[in-house]
């Protein structure tokens, strides 16, 4: 752990927002500008990394020392999932201290190497899982991924509002499926709202990274296995992923010049 620079949380209140397509495609980013870097995958209910990365069923980690496991690589990834150590229709039906030791076994017992970034695709919500990553680790920031949909943003600023009780700083925003483009005519629709990412990023003082377009192409890129920085690296989606995770690093290496390094935060948890 004392090996990776910056731990960056990609994190969601709600589900279905693009939160997993999102945290590999950052990290993918990252790792195209010359960054070491990891993902580890820590939604322990609902684990998809490995299938996003193109990763077959059946791969297990190796042991390194009969202690610590080694990374799966995947297109340059050093990567760690609960896919890996269950099968895709094992589900994980187990209460939240449990699913608290598995992430951190998997984050402290995996041999990662020097990194340079750690991206960690965090469940959904505000639960178990995030008050462990943040006793577990020195977080450096996290990122919040959300649709303009008014239900979507309520519960992104949970997320947010979390994060910021454990003194996690925030990052950004990235808004996925923010327009709809027809293929046929080229009309534009936002389906699910409009600016609603700008709106909140705006309230809270923080950037919008990104604005993700609800996109065809997005989808089928990482259920194939080829997430859309590595399979059209040129194309608009691409770029946006590409602007977003610079922006990531621009303001990670800010905040190493000019604050040190961030101590253990205090969990403190109160109903206002």
């Amino acid at each position: 752990m004392n090996q990776i620079k910056h731990i960056v949380a990609v994190a969601s209140g709600k589900g279905g927002v693009g939160k997993s397509t999102t945290a590999v495609n950052l990290a993918l980013a990252l790792r195209a500008d010359g960054a070491e870097v990891g993902l580890l995958d820590a939604d322990i209910y609902g684990p998809s990394q490995q299938r996003m990365l193109g990763l077959a069923e059946g791969t297990r980690p190796e042991q390194a020392d009969g202690e610590r496991l080694l990374p799966v690589l995947a297109h340059g990834l050093k990567t760690m999932s609960m896919g890996y150590l269950a099968g895709e229709r094992t589900p994980m039906v187990w209460r939240g201290p449990m699913a608290g030791s598995a992430l951190a076994q998997m984050l402290e017992q995996t041999a990662w190497g020097e990194l340079d970034y750690l991206i960690i695709d965090m469940p959904p919500g505000t639960g178990d899982i995030q008050l462990t990553l943040s006793q577990k680790a020195t977080v450096a920031g996290a990122v919040i991924v959300t649709t303009p949909q008014d239900i979507a943003l309520l519960d992104a600023r949970k997320g947010i509002e979390m994060f910021r009780k454990v003194d996690v700083p925030i990052l950004g925003i990235i808004e996925n499926m923010a327009v709809h483009v027809c293929s046929q005519c080229g009309h534009s629709e936002h389906v699910f709202g409009a600016e609603g990412g700008r709106r909140v990023a705006a309230d809270y003082g923080v950037p919008l990274l990104a604005s993700l377009p609800l996109a065809l192409s997005i989808r089928e890129q990482t259920d194939a296995g080829r997430p859309t920085v590595v399979s059209h690296p040129d194309s608009p989606e691409a770029a946006a992923y590409i602007g977003a995770a610079r922006a990531i690093a621009a303001t990670l290496a800010a905040q190493a010049d000019g604050g040190g390094v961030q101590q253990f935060p205090n969990i403190s948890i109160s109903d206002d």
